[in-house]
This record gives structure tokens, sequence and C-alpha cells, in this order.
């Protein structure tokens, strides 16, 4: 599917104008916008574009409104200025006559950042595509524009007026950080796939087993974390403790679905047989009910999911097994290194498991892919309606 969308491959785009949507959204501590991945695989779109001779002009946001973390992309043309080697401008306007002076002003090579699009109304309305392609800001920029590149698949489940209504108008093309997660996602969908499910989101992880399984593409389920603790649950194990912390964090109402696939995917979904709790005692399936919080998996669940692990040619692994900024950071490492050393495409997500590989010290380069999106990726892995892909099946494409 993916390998019929156009990229940065099929277009000429010396002395063109392009309009590239980014993903530059950032941490903001004390007003100060923070480095981070996404700022470092926008650059590389950016540079790419710059060194082929374009113009390049970046549409991007920055929290939302009202928010803390909601300011102007002066620094992001700061940080991106640092990841491409290259001077990147910055103007506080998105497609009024200082913006628009700007653009045509530039020359080939140049790199421009356009202010915050969530400032604008027509931004955030809930409308189609070719509704989003008749408005004043559209039409605006569409007008001074080349190519359009969509290089946001952190935002891509989103229907907003800069991810969706320039497809409509202009040549589109992917950027390459689109291009890389859109290529991982076809790779780990392609076969039947070992998910590795911890953290403490259920919601998502329950919405990607279902998926999975109703796909056929489902090997097993190996869960740690909350994920493990309700599906523990769901089997009829009185748990002591663990129950009433699942009723007392509001996981309980998670568990008649958990019991549901348990049923549906025969015997595919694996749970711990021994866990660490708060005062690290190792405990098995059969102590229970205890007295104890559960903090981690245990040394045997670790072995037993590594074995799993071994065999497998496709991982997803999202969400730490334990409380790792509490220091239970055992069966994380175990099972994070299990899926670095394994032979299988492993695809990683959630900012919990990219920051655990970072502070264990395992080489990232020991996983496939690590992606940047957040909920982006949980809702093409549970199967759900995402508008930029949507929309670029019928986007304008470039001639060939």
């Amino acid at each position: 599917m993916f390998s019929t969308f156009s990229t940065l491959d099929d277009v000429d785009v010396s002395g063109k104008t392009v309009l590239v949507r980014a993903d530059i959204n950032s941490p903001v501590v004390d007003g100060k916008v923070q480095d981070n991945p996404r700022v470092r695989a926008a650059a590389e779109t950016l540079k790419e574009l710059s060194d082929k001779g374009a113009k390049v002009v970046v549409l991007a946001h920055q929290g939302r409104p009202g928010d803390k973390d909601f300011v102007n992309l002066e620094q992001h043309a700061e940080l991106l200025s640092k990841h491409t080697s290259k001077d990147v401008m910055f103007v506080d306007d998105i497609y009024g006559e200082k913006a628009i002076k700007k653009i045509r002003a530039l020359k080939n090579g140049n790199i421009l950042i356009l202010d915050n699009v969530r400032s604008l109304k027509e931004e955030m309305e809930k409308v189609t595509p070719e509704e989003h392609s008749k408005t004043d800001f559209v039409q605006t920029l569409a007008k001074e524009a080349d190519f359009f590149v969509i290089d946001a698949f952190s935002a891509a489940h989103r229907g907003q007026a800069s991810l969706v209504g320039f497809m409509p108008l202009l040549p589109t093309v992917l950027g390459r950080e689109m291009q890389h997660e859109l290529d991982a996602l076809e790779k780990i969908k392609s076969e039947k796939a070992v998910l590795v499910l911890g953290g403490a989101k259920p919601e998502d992880a329950l919405k990607i087993i279902e998926h999975f399984s109703e796909q056929g593409i489902l090997q097993s389920v190996l869960t740690t974390g909350v994920i493990a603790q309700i599906f523990i649950a769901a089997k009829g194990i009185v748990m002591g403790e663990p129950e009433k912390f699942l009723k007392d964090n509001d996981y309980w109402g998670f568990v008649p679905k958990a019991k549901e696939l348990l049923e549906s995917t025969a015997n595919k979904i694996e749970i711990p047989i021994d866990m660490i709790t708060e005062t690290k005692k190792t405990i098995i399936i059969d102590d229970m009910p205890i007295r104890e919080k559960i903090y981690d998996m245990g040394a045997k669940t670790c072995d037993k999911y590594a074995e799993t692990i071994k065999s497998a040619k496709f991982i997803v692994l999202n969400g730490t097994a334990g409380v790792v900024e509490k220091g239970f950071d055992m069966g994380t490492r175990k099972i994070f290194t299990a899926v670095a050393d394994s032979n299988a495409f492993s695809l990683v997500g959630g900012g919990h498991s990219t920051s655990a590989i970072e502070e264990l010290g395992i080489p990232k380069d020991k996983f496939s892919f690590i992606s940047l999106a957040g909920g982006a990726l949980i809702s093409y892995l549970s199967g759900e309606n995402m508008p930029v892909l949507k929309t670029l099946e019928t986007a304008k494409r470039p001639k060939a």
C-alpha cells in the first residue's frame, strides 16, 4: 500500500518552492523548547530538500492554545538550524503579508519556518480535506508552492488543515520521517507478530491485540506491567492487593474486555509466572492473593518471554515491564534486551519505551525501528481511521 505513495525520490525540487508539514512538537520546560528526536528527524527531510536546491517553507504546530507549551516556533528554528547545519529562518506569521513576502524572497536552498499553525482558527476546524483546501489559509499558501511534502506521521491521526488541506491542491510526496514510519509499519503487518505490551495504558493495548487478532497477524502477546495484571484478573485469579490497585486506579473496567480477548485469541495471550512486589519479594501466581502491589516481572517470566521473542520474526514492543522510575527495571532490561538481541524485525513505540532504552543504555541501533509517534502509532496498530493516510490515497500526485 505505502509503496504506491510518491516520495522525495520521485520529484525534482531544484528551484521549486516546497511546502513541508513537519511534526516538531516538543517538550517545553520553563518556556524553553527542548531538543528531541522529532526535531532531528524533521531535519533530515529539510536538509535533503535544501541540498537539492529547493526553497523550503515549513508548517508545524506546538502545543495547544491555552496550554503552557503553546509557544511560537522561533526556538524550533534555532534547533533545526543546529541539526541541518543551515540557517533556518523564522517569521512570526503564517499566511499574511509578512509571511508571503518572506516566501517570495527565498533563494534556492533557503529554509523558512512559519509560525505555529495552531494559532489559526481554520487549522482546528473539524471539516473534510476538501473543505480545508478551500480556506484562505490553504489557498493562499498553495498558490506560493510547487509541491507539498507530508512529513508528520505522529500527527497522521488528525484531520487538520495543514495536514490534509494541501493534498487536493499540490503534488504531494512523503518526507523521509513519514516514509520511514510507514515502511516499518508495512513490514510489521506483513506476517504474524509477537506483541510485547506493558506500561499502564490498557485501552491502547487491548485495541492493538484485538486488531492484530482480527487481521490474522497475531502470533502471541507477552503481557507485562498493568496490562499483565488486568489479564491475570481476567483469568479469574484472586489477586488481593493488586486487584485493589486495579480498582482504585480505574483499571478494573478493562477486565471484561481482556476476558473476551483471552477467549477469542485461543490462548495466544501469555501472563507472567512470577512477579516482583513493591518490597522486592518474588512471588508466583500460585502465591496469590498477596498483600503487596506488583512492581515488576520476575526472572522466570523474563526467561520464558525471551524464548518466545527468540523465535519471532516480527515484534511490536510498547510499554515498560515494571515501575522503572522507582528502580524496578530488571524486567524491562531483560525483555528489552531480548528484543534487541533477536533476529526479528522489531518496532518500538511509546515515549516510555524509548526513554527506558536510553536510561538502560541499550543501543538504539539494535532495534529495527523506533517510532517517534504516540497516538498516531496506536491508531494505526489498532486499525483506526487515519485522516492523513486516507487523504494520501487520493492526493494530487506529482507528474511522472
